[in-house]
């Protein structure tokens, strides 16, 4: 029966007026060829919360595969560990919340996530990588400090979708464009396809996902805040992607590496302090702050 329709798959495939998405399994073996030698660790997460606030929601389930890959390449090896817990957070989970990822009291009533193996998943890891690594990296390390050691890299900010041709960077879409779809908003499932996006080949760099979020960890981001701005500028910066701070009362945007802050900092200047002097702060996010609510190394910069 699975071949009969297989076959009505591959059929459909060949018009041009249909595209076939296949269910997304799980993948442990990516690479089998790869030497095990000069292998390194890395750990894909995803969590589930009870909401969206880090300093008052907490999380319910978390999600990691451990998996070791090839530094110079690129290229994933296999999957090592998958681990996935559930947590009671202590008090009832809002509806709208379980309407989303589906996990209820009752799932996770008396459930605590084991201490203990999570830190011994992450030994030896060199870079952890989230889809949305803002949002879930002040989770973990509000829940185990261990996470505030490690690099992490995001799969959605730190590659440039649009500029590789894709029209979202959200992991849903991702994946239907190689083809695939699966059951998202839950821990374990939404690691198994950030790890199978990992392993793609982006269209224009022509390497895969992966090494290019590792590529990243080598160059620290700056982020620019453009103190003093004159208000008539605030279309500009924000069309320049900069995002507005209620409680700094400033704009600010990341950008990745010197050459980066150089250009930045001459666009600034010419565009919206009009060649007027101006002292703006840089703070340097290196991969083991960039994410979390931790700042990083300030310093003052003379336009």
């Amino acid at each position: 029966m699975n071949a009969d329709i297989e076959l009505l798959a591959q059929q459909l495939e060949r018009h041009p007026d249909y595209k076939v998405l296949r269910r997304l399994k799980p993948n442990t073996i990516f690479n089998a060829e790869l030497s095990s030698n000069n292998l390194c660790r890395g750990v894909v997460l995803d969590t589930e919360t009870t909401g969206m606030d880090s300093a008052s929601d907490k999380v319910i389930e978390l999600g990691m595969l451990l998996f070791d890959f090839d530094p110079i390449s690129g290229s994933i090896h296999k999957v090592l560990e998958v681990f996935d817990e559930l947590e009671d957070p202590g008090f009832p989970i809002p509806p709208e919340t379980i309407a989303v990822h589906h996990i209820t009291d009752a799932m996770v009533q008396g459930r605590q996530i084991n201490d203990r193996r999570v830190e011994e998943l992450l030994a030896d890891v060199q870079v952890v990588i989230a889809h949305n690594a803002a949002f879930d990296r002040p989770f973990v390390e509000a829940r185990w400090p261990i996470f505030e050691s490690l690099n992490w890299a995001c799969s959605i900010k730190d590659i440039d979708w649009r500029q590789e041709g894709f029209g979202s960077a959200k992991l849903e879409y991702l994946l239907s464009t190689q083809g695939y779809f699966y059951e998202a908003h839950r821990a374990e499932a939404d690691c198994h396809a950030l790890l199978a996006l990992l392993n793609h080949v982006l269209p224009l760099s022509q390497q895969t996902v992966l090494l290019t979020l590792l590529e990243t960890l080598n160059k620290p981001m700056k982020k620019v805040y453009a103190v003093g701005s004159p208000f008539e500028t605030k279309d500009i910066l924000k069309a320049r992607g900069y995002r507005w701070s209620a409680q700094l009362r400033c704009w600010s945007r990341l950008v990745a590496g010197d050459k980066e802050l150089q250009d930045e900092l001459g666009w600034l200047k010419h565009k919206v302090y009009g060649e007027r002097k101006a002292r703006l702060e840089v703070e340097t996010q290196g991969p083991r702050v960039r994410y979390s609510n931790r700042e990083g190394h300030k310093e003052f910069v003379n336009l």
